[in-house]
């Protein structure tokens, strides 16, 4: 036998139908067994049926009727849909073998391999030939095209059988014999798709005659499909034959390929639909947390910026604790919004351009860099408020010791001024000896000495008063009263003691003598009082420092003081001297006193007394100044522990900051990998927070102390918190952008070698380690990956080009034209910035190499849906949709208004290209 076909088809189509050649391999022996070719005859015959009734005939005998080739090549242009040429219509052998080649020619062209089959067996009535030929026509034109999952058609149809009857009790289909014997698996297909036509739960398995028969007389009736076997050609026999159960449930994959093309478009606007919904959801939670911080900012900067001034150091201590709790409680969770705004907001617009989306643009205000400017003023305020509150406590507390001071001043010369006026207008002169005059003048000159030491005392409390008036003291009214009342009697003093001076001067003619001893214990007893008081008052003076240099300033003044009371001693024994010898002179020569010293009216006994009090303030005020020393010395040492943690802290911080620099420059290996030691890279940073808590400690400790300066470090407590919060936020947006390179290569496709050769691209080009390529350096990386553009048009090589071929490009200048370089930082950098990010130019680059869902094809799944109608009604979208996603487009669908449209008509095309941004929805 001549099998002319070999030649033909060796050149025929190669590998199309690859899956094919094993089942071309006619298995003849097969065909032995009476009950199998029994079973084919009848299947194959049915099958011919089929197709042959459409154009109006039929075969009884398939070995006869396809002799003359005439059916046959009317079979095969039903079944291809394709023209054969002319028959000849002679009677004899040669016009059947030629017709019977043409149909041979016509499997053959569709890259059939035919194998053994030639025309003259066909036309001599050979049963197992024509049934091969048969056979491999069913397989060509009814099978080949079943593919589920990118399977060959044998193992795609069981596939489908399988997955179609997997929910049904007692059916599992393994092969296309044995699974099929008692009848059920027939018809837990019918019942999958129209489960109106099947009562599948009074189906019994061990009844495969009525199980088939049933299966059968319904797919006949209600799905035109043709009776191919009798229910007891598959029981009576041990193995059914297997190429007649794949062509009787071929029948049934393509009766059902309809409904299995609906669920597909259904399932792709379903994908669709949930990624949008998915995406409004992040929208309202990015806009609502964005709103309630902003409002939280707008409500506590108004606080901040309050400069309401207290009247007492506790008061400002009050806020300041308030202030304190404000840092330490209110903000640190504001913070954390604050980072994790920026994260959602960011791994939202990755979603959106791996979906194919529009950018998120949120509404006016709420931008994330409108938070970070919100964020920045509200520092600001903090930095401000936290200045105002330490400059007030510093003016409180000069107040308040200028206060105390001037009071203390005031109550002393209001003491000594005490009577002073009564003194100076009495008339005792005029009823005196001449003695008496004479020592009232002397009296009075020595009371115009210590009125003239007492000015620089009235001096002083006025300028408190003056310097209390410009710090803006709360009870500068009750101050100033006081101040003007004591330069008042002031002025009324220096007016009375020249007036009695001249009533005294008057009379001086009629005094000759005086007493020079009174005179001279006067004169030299007054000073040295009023030296007593003035050391007195210094001893009691308050003092305030701030560093251990004042303190140590008010100890040396204090020695230099104590130095001089050897011989403030000596003039007070001389004084006293003066006052014994008077005594000695009296009693010596039995001169009786009148009373007390005419000239003073300061006795030995008050100078005496003064002087012990004097003596016993000296250790009390050694004490105090000690006790200032040692508090000093305290705030000393806590300067230094401050400093030395805020010096360590400092360097953490920055060493930290340049690592996690080249960290996100340098990584390699997975992007899994990377992760995972992001995270434990973080959770290594987080094991820091002790060390800043140690470092809050001390800086309150500060604070109390009132504690302004701190001359070993550089370092303040704000400039560490703002390090620390930005070493946080840079290791959760490194982290952030690992996890969004991941989300682009799982939705993209992308390799881990593309991800590792697109960052070394990167990291080559950004040559100042910034993370961000320059425009100049961004044209160079595209150049360098094999894009090049011909009169503005990119073109794609399909792979990465050479090493050698890149060095050309560049080394030739060959770069990307203008425009369409304009148009692709457009893409990239759609602020205008002039940078492009790592994660822009992963979008970029896998928008590139990948396919994503597209406006076009949501708007062809719609169209399945409706049946080939350009709208679709909301009975239909509730049938082949989930109810909440059915609801969904049902709500956004606009009303169709083409000249089709019938009432309840909605337009799934505006929606759809609405989807993807292409018009408003």
């Amino acid at each position: 036998m001549v099998d002319y076909h070999a030649a033909n088809n060796q050149s025929s189509a190669g590998g199309v139908q690859t899956y094919m050649e094993q089942e071309n391999d006619w298995d003849r022996d097969l065909l032995l067994d009476p009950a199998w070719e029994k079973q084919q005859r009848k299947t194959f015959t049915a099958w011919c049926n089929s197709h042959l009734r459409k154009a109006g005939t039929q075969i009884e005998n398939i070995e006869e009727d396809f002799r003359d080739g005439l059916k046959l090549m009317l079979l095969l242009e039903v079944i291809s849909g394709e023209r054969l040429p002319k028959p000849e219509r002679g009677k004899m052998r040669v016009h059947k073998i030629n017709n019977v080649n043409k149909a041979l020619d016509f499997i053959a062209s569709k890259g059939v391999k035919l194998v053994s089959i030639g025309a003259e067996e066909i036309v001599d009535g050979n049963a197992k030939m024509t049934l091969g030929m048969i056979w491999t026509i069913i397989l060509r034109f009814a099978i080949q095209d079943i593919s589920v999952e990118e399977t060959s058609a044998k193992e795609g149809l069981l596939l489908w059988c399988q997955r179609k009857t997997a929910p049904y009790k007692n059916v599992n289909v393994q092969n296309f014999h044995i699974s099929w014997k008692d009848g059920l698996a027939f018809n837990a297909l019918i019942h999958r798709h129209r489960p109106d036509l099947i009562d599948y739960d009074s189906l019994r398995k061990d009844d495969p005659v009525t199980n088939l028969n049933n299966a059968f007389e319904v797919a006949e009736k209600h799905l035109d499909i043709p009776k191919m076997l009798d229910a007891e050609d598959i029981v009576n026999t041990a193995r059914p034959d297997e190429k007649a159960i794949m062509t009787y449930v071929s029948s049934f994959y393509h009766a059902f390929s309809g409904a299995q093309k609906a669920e597909t478009a259904a399932n792709r606007i379903c994908k669709v639909l949930a990624v949008n919904q998915e995406n409004e959801q992040m929208m309202e939670d990015y806009e609502k947390l964005a709103s309630e911080l902003l409002e939280w900012i707008r409500r506590t900067i108004p606080w901040l910026e309050n400069r309401t001034q207290e009247k007492t150091v506790q008061d400002m201590q009050a806020k300041q604790e308030d202030f304190r709790d404000y840092r330490c409680v209110h903000k640190p969770p504001k913070v954390q919004e604050k980072c994790q705004l920026e994260i959602s907001f960011n791994t939202l617009q990755t979603k959106l351009r791996l979906s194919n989306r529009p950018a998120f643009m949120p509404s006016e205000g709420r931008m994330v860099s409108d938070i970070n400017g919100a964020w920045h003023t509200l520092e600001g305020a903090e930095k401000g408020y936290e200045e105002w509150i330490l400059s007030e406590i510093r003016r409180l507390e000069r107040l308040e010791h200028l206060a105390e001071k001037f009071h203390q001043k005031a109550a002393i010369h209001e003491s000594w001024t005490d009577g002073k006026e009564a003194m100076l207008t009495q008339k005792d002169y005029e009823t005196s000896t001449l003695s008496e005059v004479k020592a009232l003048l002397r009296k009075h000159e020595a009371f115009e000495s210590d009125l003239a030491a007492h000015q620089d005392r009235v001096e002083q409390i006025a300028a408190i008063a003056q310097e209390l008036n410009e710090l803006d003291y709360y009870d500068s009214a009750s101050v100033n009263a006081r101040c003007q009342k004591i330069c008042d009697q002031w002025d009324v003093l220096g007016a009375l003691t020249q007036s009695r001076k001249e009533s005294l001067e008057r009379t001086e003619k009629q005094l000759e003598s005086i007493d020079e001893l009174y005179l001279e214990y006067a004169k030299r007893a007054a000073p040295f009082n009023n030296w007593m008081e003035g050391a007195m008052e210094d001893l009691q003076d308050m003092f305030i420092v701030h560093n251990i240099e004042e303190i140590q300033g008010l100890i040396t003044a204090h020695e230099q003081f104590k130095s001089t009371l050897a011989e403030a001693n000596k003039e007070r024994e001389a004084i006293q001297a003066i006052q014994a010898e008077v005594q000695k002179i009296a009693q010596s020569n039995g001169i009786k006193l009148s009373g007390a010293n005419p000239y003073t009216t300061i006795t030995p006994e008050s100078i005496d007394n003064k002087w012990e009090k004097a003596m016993d303030m000296v250790p009390l005020r050694d004490n105090a100044l000690q006790d200032e020393l040692n508090k000093q010395n305290s705030n000393d040492t806590l300067r230094a522990k401050f400093a030395t943690q805020a010096n360590t802290v400092g360097a953490y911080i920055q060493a930290k900051m340049e690592e996690i620099g080249r960290i996100s420059i340098e990584m390699n290996g997975t992007l899994e990998d990377q992760l995972t030691n992001l995270r434990e890279y973080q959770k290594t940073i987080m094991s820091y927070m002790p060390e800043i808590n140690t470092l809050e400690g001390y800086h309150q400790l500060i604070q109390e102390a009132l504690i302004f300066d701190n001359q070993y470090t550089s370092y303040t407590m704000e400039h560490l918190r703002v390090g620390w919060e930005q070493l946080l936020t840079t290791i959760a947006r490194t982290i952030n952008e690992v996890e969004n390179q991941i989300l682009t290569r799982d939705a993209k496709g992308i390799s881990q070698e593309q991800l590792q050769e697109y960052r070394a691209s990167f990291n080559h080009f950004d040559k100042d380690h910034s993370g961000a390529l320059m425009a100049e350096e961004f044209k160079a990386c595209l150049i360098s990956l094999g894009y090049d553009v011909e009169n503005d048009k990119q073109k794609r090589s399909g792979q990465m080009v050479s090493d050698d071929f890149r060095a050309l490009l560049i080394s030739t200048g060959n770069s990307l034209g203008d425009s369409e370089f304009s148009r692709i930082m457009g893409i990239v950098d759609p602020n205008g910035s002039g940078a492009v990010t790592f994660q822009a130019f992963i979008d970029f680059m896998s928008r590139e190499t990948t396919d994503t869902d597209t406006a076009d094809q949501v708007i062809a799944s719609f169209k399945i849906l409706a049946a080939d109608k350009n709208f679709i009604t909301a009975d239909e979208l509730r049938r082949e949709l989930p109810p909440d996603q059915a609801e969904y487009c049902i709500a956004r669908m606009a009303p169709y208004t083409g000249p089709d449209a019938i009432p309840g008509a909605l337009d799934y095309m505006s929606f759809s290209t609405a989807l993807y941004g292409e018009s408003d929805l």
